[in-house]
């Protein structure tokens, strides 16, 4: 078993098109446990060039985990969900669903497209770093990623 993992930083895509909000989920993983490295990108089309690496993220890393919201323009995350779990090669990449959403339609549709899990953003600053340590507890410590 290869002992990379131990050494080199978690690759996190975070899929979000506001701006406080990648801040806020940067400033949270700063104080994260585990190293690791934070890419946003801010519409469906532009994650789906970062996942398959064309265009302007064709050096990207591949995303140990994916961050993404429901809620794009253009492409939404429902459908960069879809063709994510489509993909043999992306599939196995876990997705946190992390949105504004509380529907009962929405949580059942991602798990549907076999998000890894649902989280709904909080309102507030303070519960809202709350939830991002939690995803580097959960995700980046105790989940053995692929």
């Amino acid at each position: 078993m290869s002992t990379e993992r131990n050494f080199s930083p978690i690759q996190v895509l975070l899929v979000e098109d506001n701006p406080a909000d990648i801040r806020l989920t940067r400033e949270g993983l700063k104080e994260a446990k585990v190293a690791n490295v934070l890419n946003a990108v801010m519409d469906g089309r532009k994650a789906l060039d970062y996942l398959h690496r064309r265009g302007d993220y064709k050096n990207a890393c591949k995303p140990d985990v994916v961050i993404l919201d429901l809620n794009l323009p253009g492409m939404d995350g429902r459908e960069v969900l879809r063709q994510m779990k489509a993909d043999p090669v992306l599939r196995l990449i876990p997705v946190v669903i992390m949105t504004s959403s509380e529907a009962e339609t929405d949580i059942m549709k991602a798990y549907e497209l076999y998000a890894n899990c649902f989280i709904t953003k909080p309102l507030d600053l303070t519960t809202f770093l709350q939830v991002v340590h939690a995803i580097d507890d959960f995700w980046f410590t105790v989940v053995k990623l692929p």
